[in-house]
């Protein structure tokens, strides 16, 4: 296989699967030349990381007003997209237009009229372009899409989605830039891609009619006045009234020293900070959102996301002709479980603060037993989907009877139903997606 040159764009947290992947497991097939980013300091970080780890000297570094220059410099073969998702339509179209195939992070973009640059890019320039859907390559996930393909469910009628962020993983949106919608498109669109793309894959389909309902309930100044809080803070670093708030992000550098790197030390060459009070104003995105979606097959999903609960995971049920599908994972557990809650949910545990067996995939019958279904686990992030996922994307997919890969189109069809979310949230009424963008 001919090795490729790749740059990236984008150096923050989501950065270094791609950086990592690349100076690691991958360097036989693809070769990391250089780095763009708007935080020169957050660039020498990676440099001086990547050195240390993997002997490899600094790396060319630009700005991000200097894209074209790299590309002109460096003629890479593939831009690697992970930069902020307001910014991923400007990389990605400027790469194709520049001759280079792209790999971008999800979500694709933030909004209709973004997406359909990308797509009228895609179609006038003939390059390729990669979305990386890792959770589709999760075993359990994947497992999941092997069962539906089977017929055993039968036809699916109607799905229910249910996504609980806890109060660690979902507060740290409001704290970091996807706190405000313009550059997020809000967790609809930025975190709700990876649902509403499983979906698709799911059923095989894509979304039709949308409608939307969601608020700031928990997050903001507001919301925590009404409970009774009376001490703020804008940052957490150097805050009294930060030491007392159990949502404040405290970090040293002997506590994450990747954190450090990319965000304390770089703040002082653009202002931005990633300790923000989730209890501040300025929030424009919601924490609790309720979506119903038609899809083209007529299958109807309800979808539900919460951002401050104390455990993180899913439960989506697939109803069918046949029976029902029930799929239940718990990814991390903020506070100790008790036996008797776990008993009282048919969980099992070895005590503590994490569960060590839980019955993800259960199947019922219409006239029968329920069973539970097992599957092969992983490991990487992401329930093991990574490693599969940076295979496909460095080495090329090989046989993929399933379809994990995800292209343009997987993606654009995943942001549109968030982004059909969002303006049905502003007009309160249903939105047509294929209105939105035309393919």
């Amino acid at each position: 296989m001919t090795r490729k040159k790749y740059v990236q764009v984008g150096t923050g947290g989501r950065s270094s699967m791609y950086l990592n992947a690349l100076c690691g497991d991958f360097k036989d097939v693809g070769e990391l030349v250089g780095l763009c980013d708007s935080n020169q300091l957050r660039m020498d970080y990676w440099n001086n990381r990547l050195q240390k780890q993997y002997g490899i000297a600094p790396l060319p570094t630009y700005k991000a007003q200097d894209f074209d220059k790299m590309i002109a410099d460096l003629k890479p073969d593939k831009v690697i997209v992970t930069s902020m998702d307001r910014t991923h339509h400007k990389y990605i179209c400027r790469a194709m237009e520049l001759g280079c195939d792209v790999v971008t992070e999800k979500p694709m973009t933030v909004d209709a009229e973004k997406c359909q640059q990308i797509v009228d890019t895609k179609k006038r320039t003939g390059k390729d372009l990669i979305v990386t859907f890792n959770y589709r390559y999760s075993p359990r996930n994947t497992k999941v899409k092997e069962i539906l393909k089977s017929g055993m469910v039968g036809e699916i009628t109607s799905v229910h989605f249910e996504w609980l962020l806890s109060t660690s993983h979902g507060a740290d949106y409001f704290r970091r830039w996807h706190r405000n919608k313009n550059n997020s498109g809000g967790l609809l669109v930025h975190k709700a891609t990876h649902h509403f793309d499983l979906i698709n894959w799911w059923i095989d389909s894509y979304p039709e009619i949308v409608f939307a309902m969601g608020d700031l309930k928990f997050y903001g100044k507001e919301n925590a006045e009404k409970r009774g809080i009376t001490e703020f803070y804008s940052r957490a670093r150097g805050s009294k009234a930060a030491e007392k708030d159990p949502f404040a992000l405290h970090v040293s550098e002997a506590d994450d020293e990747m954190l450090m790197g990319l965000y304390f030390n770089a703040e002082k060459e653009d202002g931005y900070y990633r300790d923000q009070s989730v209890f501040g104003d300025g929030i424009s995105i919601e924490d609790n959102m309720g979506v119903m979606v038609r899809y083209a097959n007529k299958t109807v999903m309800t979808y539900s996301l919460c951002a401050h609960c104390p455990w993180e995971g899913y439960r989506v049920v697939f109803n069918g002709t046949k029976g029902r599908l029930e799929f239940n994972v718990i990814e991390v557990a903020d506070l100790a479980w008790s036996e008797d809650f776990n008993k009282d949910f048919g969980l099992h545990s070895t005590g503590g603060d994490r569960i060590t067996h839980v019955p993800e995939i259960i199947f019922q019958p219409h006239w029968g037993k329920p069973q539970e279904i097992t599957y092969e686990k992983g490991s990487g992030g992401h329930g093991g989907g990574d490693p599969k996922l940076l295979s496909d994307v460095f080495r090329g997919a090989t046989d993929d009877p399933l379809g994990h890969a995800a292209g343009y189109i997987d993606g654009a069809r995943s942001i549109l139903t968030g982004i059909a979310g969002n303006i049905s949230m502003k007009t309160g009424m249903p939105v047509r997606v294929k209105d939105l963008v035309k393919f």
